[in-house]
């Protein structure tokens, strides 16, 4: 149940991402999208998965802050970057803790 609500959460994020990157979403949005990363992070990522999604939610934090900034004069897509920014770090984070957290109580 905890697997489908990360799932649900991380499509919804990046679809309302992509949406509000054609349309203004208002103050609520970043909110919005914060916490459907902290969702993402605490309920979608198994042991299993840590090292992958750390691998690829770095990069995507990486390339969307260098490539919302590099493409700002796209408006379009300078945004859908910067929201999708917005719900990978909290998400990174998250599962960046629960990893560094598990190692240090195998030890």
């Amino acid at each position: 149940m905890q697997n489908n609500i990360g799932s649900w959460a991380f499509l919804i994020g990046v679809i309302l991402a992509v949406i509000f990157g054609f349309i203004s979403g208002g103050t609520w949005l970043p909110w919005l999208l914060l916490i459907i990363g902290l969702i993402v992070g605490l309920l979608n990522i198994s042991g299993k998965e840590v090292n992958a999604f750390l691998m690829a939610g770095t990069i995507l934090v990486i390339v969307s802050s260098l490539g919302g900034s590099a493409l700002s004069s796209i408006q379009f897509l300078g945004t859908i970057l910067n929201n999708m920014l917005t719900m990978f770090v909290p998400a990174t984070i998250i599962v960046a803790l629960k990893s560094v957290f598990s190692m240090a109580r195998s030890k």
